[in-house]
């Protein structure tokens, strides 16, 4: 519970085992930074589940790239808008345009990560479909890490 409240005291569990103070590091997690995690990475579950039934639905008449494009495509603008309200607290119109402009930023990194590892994969030869799901998901979980620091940094101190 500590973690997810940001009260988790990292100095003190620290000096009990032995080790020095982090001198750069803060003593405690940046309040509210644990619960938007959780709550980003609720967000990032559902929407990687849809984008992979998007994808795996679409694959087969489109082709690995162009499935790609449209499931990441559809998911991205849930999901901003899906982190906008639930992960960072944000309600109403305003800079909403915004937030969606730089969910379409995160978006083209998440498409530039996939779409590589899908290349980097078929250059190899011809993957199974279940080779192909696992790339896909590992190549959104490092989107999904960029994503979030785009996201916080855009619509988190703005807020504050």
């Amino acid at each position: 519970l500590a973690l997810v409240t940001g009260a988790l005291p990292l100095a003190t569990l620290r000096a009990q085992w032995g080790r020095a103070p982090l001198a750069a590091a803060p003593a405690r997690v940046p309040a509210g930074l644990p619960a938007q995690l959780a709550r980003f990475a609720l967000v990032g579950v559902v929407s990687t589940v849809a984008y992979l039934v998007l994808f795996v639905a679409t694959r087969g008449m489109l082709g690995a790239q162009p499935a790609n494009l449209l499931a990441l495509l559809v998911t991205a603008v849930g999901n901003t808008a899906a982190n906008r309200r639930l992960t960072f607290g944000i309600t109403g119109r305003r800079a909403a345009g915004r937030h969606h402009l730089q969910g379409l930023l995160a978006f083209a990194l998440g498409l530039a990560l996939t779409s590589g590892a899908l290349a980097a994969l078929h250059a190899v030869g011809t993957p199974s479909r279940p080779v192909e799901l696992a790339v896909l998901v590992v190549a959104n979980l490092a989107a999904t890490a960029l994503r979030f620091l785009l996201l916080r940094l855009a619509m988190h101190h703005r807020r504050a």
